[in-house]
């Protein structure tokens, strides 16, 4: 598998570092809960005895720590209840679960009934029930217009001890970095920033026909230079960290959807109880305390506050999600959002922060720290901006936004950057200088994106020097590339292989021209590339984010002799409009050679003859529509961020005879629609649907050749029990659907919702048909499909019935981990084929 030194990939760097670079302490962590009814409790006072301590947050844990070497005891205090001492051993991170006890200083003991907890008469939910009712009035787009000044700011910090790093000689270099902490942050936590970015922009809305834009002032944010995509990493960390709007049913956290307290059904997945009444500025609020009814869902516990002047308006809200809640890598997350009362009487929010901590296991003292504060103002209600802002894209940038000065900034924040803040910006600069931080950032992007720069030119992919296969078998490849330091304008790219069994050279040489005079491996693409290729392919295999001769792809199931030797020229221009459409333009001169198992023959003056090879020649054009796409740019692949959003190819291929010896005249159209379906607490689907026909009397290498996996790896576009080339047509339509239900059924189950594990499935269907001009039995010069040894045909048409799959799966093993069991459910008189399967893959979510 190609490791790609993405957004996630960098997380997992960033933890690890931090995970290595924490140092022993004593520490102590755990939950307070009340003793009767068992709920955790807020601002408990935990401390050392004769030190410092911190307070319980809204789940009632708590985190402490120290340097001293004498403590002995931890002690927890709150009013209302008893006090409650243990003991502890220094020098050792340990945990310690408290349930206090109601009393009072003469120990008097207060007894409660826990009662049942029920929806029906209780008054927190008639409150909530109310808020619920007014959300259409409450949210942003009840108005006709509507228009604000938002800033926000973005910042990740590891968790570490400077002190002690710094005295290590392998830091030495780094004192500048390490010593740039703040202590202030987190309660008995030092945090040392290496990412910082801040955005202005100018916010509108209109109602009718419904219309949201973005006008983008400022945008500034720390550089990593070239081994990293920083625009893709910003993108993936705001994606991480999205608007916060309680009045909508779903919150979009970190990958995630979590129900909002105030959701249409909220009162079907929390718990509300009432704790008081304040008033603020003469309006009376309610505070209200809600909990998970199952504390292993994605939902929240915290506080809000009720207006009860009519509006029902959350004023204020705090949000915590549950330790026990099925997310991967973070030990805690905490969201604050404040409201201020408007012109009109209504309530708009002002202030949302958002501060998670990620750790590789939640009893470690090491970890990341991620904060992002957003800021409103400047509310315009109702009044129309001009026809222009409406008519632009959804996002606009100024010309000029990286390059604003201090001032604009200063004018900008709400407030200002702390000292350690300010440092951020130069230390990252000074820092990707460094020759020693370029040897690691070099190595990392050899380990995890497989190419190793060399100024003008880099060497890879590491992962395909080394590989094997039945036809060429022990196989060895060296290849690269340039990079923007040879040219801005002009790329090359080549590689020379070698197979030690059939003795042959393999090699490809490219060169593309940017017209844009950016980088071809960044949006917005506008160039054009020009390729040949002489190597070895399997027909069928269509891989995703991983070159065809990984290392990992060289263990296959069953028999793996079905190969071609390909002679390809390739001219290909491609460009990026807009935002979210592309188009490539394409020739190509394919000439291929059938290799191992596969022949082609044919009937010529009434007896079978062996055809050497198969030439084309094919003008090609593709367009595709990925609305408000957003991805994460790799050496080589660009991996997208999914969201709501279909992607939406449509592709035509000309075959021209006589062109450039092409033997065959046909046109092959071909239709693929993405869509990911969002289903809240049940998870989300992927589907595909994909269709496509082929005009023409062409041989069966011609046709369409369906994609099949005979890896051990799960393949979500391919069919995981299909042979290489078993099945072929010239007409089809598909349908694939991935099913992740995130742990919604083996939350519930006492046993399995400790290991919080997740649960996957998958259906795929695939039906099509073949002319009969196009059939080996029906057309006398048609080309016979291929046998095996024994004889048997190997490559059928799926005209009788549909080819069907279905798989069920197990997902979040070690937090990385897929394992599917594949059934295949139809075809299973075909030869060598398996009727079950196990596949495995790697997958990083939160």
């Amino acid at each position: 598998m190609n490791f790609i030194l993405n957004g996630r990939a960098l997380l997992l760097v960033l933890l690890s570092c931090s995970y290595m670079t924490a140092s022993a302490q004593t520490i102590v962590r755990g939950t307070v809960t009340d003793a009767s009814t068992g709920s955790p409790i807020q601002y408990v006072s935990v401390y050392f005895k004769g030190g410092r301590g911190v307070v319980t947050d809204a789940n009632g844990i708590y985190y402490l720590e120290t340097n001293r070497t004498d403590v002995k005891t931890v002690e927890f205090s709150f009013t209302g209840y008893r006090l409650q001492s243990k003991a502890v051993s220094a020098g050792r991170s340990q945990s310690i679960n408290v349930a206090l006890e109601t009393g009072t200083l003469e120990e008097v003991v207060v007894t409660r009934k826990r009662e049942r907890y029920r929806n029906k008469d209780n008054p927190a939910v008639e409150l909530i029930r109310h808020v619920i009712e007014n959300k259409k009035n409450n949210k942003i787009t009840s108005y006709d217009y509507a228009q604000y000044n938002q800033y926000e700011k973005m910042t990740f910090s590891i968790l570490t001890k400077p002190e002690k790093l710094t005295q290590k000689k392998l830091f030495k270099n780094y004192k500048f970095i390490l010593e740039n902490t703040d202590t202030t942050k987190l309660d008995g936590k030092a945090l040392l920033p290496v990412f910082l970015e801040e955005k202005a922009s100018q916010k509108y809305f209109r109602k009718d026909p419904s219309l949201q834009r973005t006008y983008v002032l400022g945008n500034k944010r720390v550089n990593f230079g070239e081994f990293i995509d920083n625009n893709g990493l910003s993108t993936y960390l705001n994606r991480m960290y999205q608007d916060i709007d309680v009045y909508q049913n779903n919150i979009y956290l970190l990958t995630n959807q979590f129900i909002s307290p105030i959701a249409d059904a909220g009162p079907t997945f929390y718990q509300y109880y009432l704790r008081d009444t304040v008033e603020q500025d003469g309006i009376k609020l309610v505070r209200l305390y809600f909990t998970p009814r199952n504390p292993t869902d994605l939902l929240f516990r915290g506080t809000m506050f009720i207006t009860l002047d009519g509006n029902y308006a959350v004023q204020k809200i705090d949000l915590a999600v549950s330790k026990s809640a099925n997310l991967n890598w973070t030990r805690d997350l905490k969201i604050k959002q404040a409201f201020e009362k408007g012109t009109d009487g209504k309530y708009h929010v002002i202030m949302t922060n958002m501060i998670a901590e990620f750790a590789l296991n939640k009893n470690s003292s090491g970890g990341i720290v991620g904060e992002r504060t957003v800021s409103l103002s400047n509310y315009v209600i109702n009044t129309p901006a001009p026809d222009s802002i409406y008519t632009e894209r959804p996002e606009v940038a100024a010309t000029t936004i990286e390059n604003r000065p201090d001032s604009f900034w200063k004018e900008k924040r709400t407030e200002p950057l702390s000292a350690v803040e300010a440092k951020v910006y130069t230390n990252i600069d000074s820092l990707q200088n460094m020759r020693s931080f370029k040897r690691f950032m070099n190595l990392a992007t050899l380990i995890l994106a497989g190419y190793s720069n060399f100024g003008p030119w880099e060497l890879g992919p590491v992962n395909a020097f080394y590989s094997f296969n039945n036809i060429e078998g022990f196989r060895l490849r060296v290849g690269g590339r340039t990079t923007p330091k040879f040219n801005k304008n002009i790329y090359f790219e080549n590689y020379v292989a070698y197979g030690f069994k059939d003795q042959r050279w393999k090699y490809f040489a490219a060169g593309t021209y940017s017209f844009n005079h950016k980088s071809i491996y960044s949006f917005p693409l506008n160039y054009l590339r020009l390729s040949y290729q002489r190597d070895t392919k399997i027909p069928g295999q269509e891989l995703q984010f991983v070159t065809e001769d990984n290392f990992l792809l060289s263990f296959k199931r069953g028999t793996n002799d079905r190969w071609l030797y390909n002679n390809i020229a390739k001219a290909e221009y491609v460009r990026e409009f807009g935002k979210n459409m592309s188009y490539t333009l394409g020739y190509k001169y394919w000439k291929q050679t059938p290799a191992g198992s596969i022949t082609y023959q044919k009937v010529v003056g009434g007896s079978l003859s062996t055809i050497p090879d198969v030439t084309t020649s094919e003008l090609s054009a593709e367009f595709r529509w990925a609305p408000n796409e957003q991805f994460y740019q790799g050496k080589v692949y660009r991996i997208p961020f999914f969201n709501k959003y279909p992607i939406i190819r449509l592709r035509y291929i000309a075959g021209v005879k006589g062109l450039a010896g092409g033997e065959y005249n046909y046109g092959n159209f071909n239709l693929n629609i993405f869509k990911r379906f969002y289903l809240s607490q049940l998870g989300y689907a992927d589907t595909w649907l994909e269709a496509g026909y082929l005009t023409g009397k062409v041989p069966y290498p011609l046709l369409t050749i369906h994609r099949a996996n005979q890896t051990y790896a799960y393949q979500q576009n391919a069919y995981n029990l299909m042979n290489f080339m078993e099945f072929v047509s010239d007409r089809y339509i598909a349908y694939n659907i991935d099913y992740a239900f995130n742990g919604f059924i083996f939350n519930k189950i006492p046993l399995l919702k400790k290991l919080k594990l997740r649960e996957a499935a998958s259906f795929k269907i695939m039906y099509g048909g073949l002319r009969n001009e196009n059939k080996p039995d029906k057309s006398s010069d048609a080309f016979k499909f291929p046998t095996n040894p024994m004889g048997q045909t190997i490559t059928f048409v799926p005209d009788g019935k549909p080819y069907m799959e279905v798989s069920v799966g197990v997902a979040n093993i070690f937090k990385l981990f897929r394992v599917d069991l594949v059934k295949r459910l139809t075809y299973l008189e075909n030869p060598e084929v398996a009727k079950w399967g196990i596949r495995s893959r790697v997958r990083f979510d939160f």
